[in-house]
């Protein structure tokens, strides 16, 4: 018998909620515009939609009239975003809350991907940096201080960096590691993840774990070497074989289940290939999140009229 509670969570994230979300994420470099929740208790990120069937009412979740059995509560807006460092950078420009307890910074708001003919077209990493909200490049310091800050008054738990990939062939893994040093000196208990493009040099994978790293995200977002290409193309002249070495060397050096990959659905890769190359990501010991892609503000996706897919997902 299917999981009324399971089925109603997948469809929510599909079908988004009518919810007055605090704590956003509509900018950046990932896919999706969502709002942050806790769904049951656990963090959520879901497309805000004044048309969804779901709303909120007494801290539970709706469909129409009826109660789905879930609670849900937004996320409150954290006390860490009302300061600003010595040099005058508002704390919110330097790390954001995801969720009700994950800091979140993108460490170089900048990418040598970032030209049309490269740029992933679901991307706005340097909108949001056009836009003033955020700093191109953050320092160890200022992200040692945040986080501090972060876990003192908010509770924060973990914290997730990413960055824009940069020139060299690290892509980004030294400025990485050099963040991950600074927050851990100022709070050695958080948990950190990292996230990045799979460096020409895999020995960069254990600098980023002695450093203090304890988990891995490397985001090849389709296994369709055709949809690569044409979402995105900067990305896609680095090889499958590329990611899968990248995978097998942060698996050894991180462990299992603490790499991840995103796969995202409705880029026109067939869903049983898609379910079958999840599949074999698991069994690789990488952990794939798979994500209904949802057109953000400031893509090329949005600006050419790309559309999220539909509810019952097929191939196209």
């Amino acid at each position: 018998m299917p999981d009324d509670r399971l089925t109603t969570r997948v469809d929510v994230a599909v079908r988004g909620v009518r919810v007055d979300a605090p704590v956003r994420r509509p900018a950046g470099a990932g896919p999706s515009d969502d709002g942050h929740v806790l769904l049951d208790g656990a963090n959520a990120a879901l497309p805000l939609d004044a048309a969804s069937p779901y709303r909120v009412r007494d801290g539970r979740l709706l469909k129409g009239t009826v109660d789905t059995g879930l609670s849900i509560m937004a996320v409150r807006r954290p006390r860490f975003y009302d300061l600003v460092t010595a040099d005058g950078v508002r704390y919110e420009q330097i790390a954001r809350l995801h969720g009700a307890d994950v800091l979140a910074t993108t460490v170089v708001q900048t990418c040598v991907r970032y030209a049309e003919e490269q740029r992933c077209r679901f991307c706005a990493i340097e909108e949001s940096l056009r836009g003033g909200a955020t700093v191109a490049a953050k320092t160890p310091a200022q992200l040692a201080e945040v986080a501090e800050a972060a876990v003192r008054l908010d509770g924060v738990r973990q914290m997730v960096m990413t960055t824009g990939t940069t020139a060299g062939p690290d892509r980004g893994a030294r400025i990485l590691a050099r963040c991950v040093r600074a927050v851990r000196a100022a709070v050695p208990a958080l948990p950190i993840q990292v996230q990045l493009e799979p460096p020409a040099d895999l020995s960069a994978l254990a600098d980023l774990r002695e450093a203090g790293a304890v988990a891995v995200g490397i985001h090849v977002e389709s296994l369709d070497d055709a949809v690569r290409r044409r979402w995105m193309p900067g990305k896609a002249t680095v090889p499958l074989a590329a990611y899968e070495a990248a995978w097998d060397e942060a698996v050894r050096v991180f462990g299992r289940n603490r790499v991840s990959t995103y796969l995202l659905v409705g880029l026109g890769e067939d869903p049983d290939e898609l379910v079958e190359g999840a599949g074999r990501l698991i069994d690789r010991g990488v952990y794939p999140f798979v994500v209904p892609f949802r057109p953000m503000l400031g893509t090329l996706a949005r600006r050419d009229g790309a559309a999220a897919p539909p509810r019952r997902w097929s191939a196209t």
